[in-house]
């Protein structure tokens, strides 16, 4: 499933379709751009709390998911902390994908 994730968030990059770094991503959530918030696990508290408290305020979905190394390797850069997911169509994908995690990670 992790491979899976990680291509999909690639494909959507080479689509012209993400946003990093903190600012873009919050700005993006405050316009209705962004359709789904990913942080990475590892992010600083701080950080991972702004951008969450950000999505929850309009209503966007926000996961935490992947090591920032992971999340930038994905998408063709060094790492990511924070990136957001501005189509419709990719975010839906991507989403899924992590609620399955989450249902396997249950049934274990």
């Amino acid at each position: 499933m992790n491979n899976k994730f990680f291509n999909n968030l690639g494909m959507a990059m080479r689509a012209g379709k993400v946003i990093t770094g903190e600012q873009f991503v919050i700005d993006s959530v405050r316009k209705g751009d962004a359709k789904l918030v990913i942080v990475a696990e590892d992010a600083a508290a701080n950080t991972s709390k702004k951008v969450n408290d950000k999505c929850l305020t309009f209503g966007v979905p926000c996961h935490q998911f992947g090591s920032r190394d992971r999340l930038g390797a994905s998408i063709g850069k060094d790492s990511r902390v924070v990136v957001a997911v501005t189509d419709a169509g990719f975010a839906k994908m991507l989403n899924k994908s992590l609620e399955n995690r989450a249902e396997v990670e249950g049934i274990e």
